[in-house]
């Protein structure tokens, strides 16, 4: 065991469990592998950093992260509508679901479908947790 604290630099290993402000889960580590991520790389979102530098090799805590320092707000200005047929021919389409749009430069980004038509898909581009204020149980297992 360590007893030094997680600093800029450091790579760290944590167990976590990530829930909305109703207390309902969205995400979590328990049963899979611990996250490894290094402080300084943003490598996870910047709040979640923050939760985990000063933070002890065993100790445990629960942080709630704003959107501005998790997904950022809600940016209505990343509704999209485009055509139907630029998606995959057969593509089954529902509202909520989520597609991964290919980019010019070659990365891939989560689009969520808000709403379709025979010609048209109404996309939402904003992150599915953007606007969202979010709490994590977060257990520091391992300081590198």
């Amino acid at each position: 065991m360590n007893d030094q604290k997680a600093k800029n630099g450091n790579k760290v290993t944590v167990h976590y469990t990530g829930m909305f402000e109703d207390g309902r889960q969205f995400d979590s580590s328990q049963g899979k592998e611990p996250l490894t991520f290094t402080i300084g790389k943003v490598e996870v979102v910047q709040g979640f950093e923050n939760a985990v530098t000063g933070m002890l090799e065993g100790e445990e805590k629960t942080v709630t992260i704003k959107p501005e320092q998790a997904y950022g707000i809600h940016d209505p200005n990343l509704r999209r509508q485009v055509p139907k047929n630029v998606l995959p021919a057969g593509q089954k389409l529902e509202k909520g679901m989520v597609l991964g749009i290919k980019m010019s430069a070659g990365q891939t980004f989560p689009a969520t479908v808000t709403e379709y038509t025979n010609d048209n898909v109404t996309i939402d581009l904003n992150h599915p947790l953007a606007g969202k204020t979010l709490t994590f149980r977060i257990k520091l297992l391992k300081i590198e």
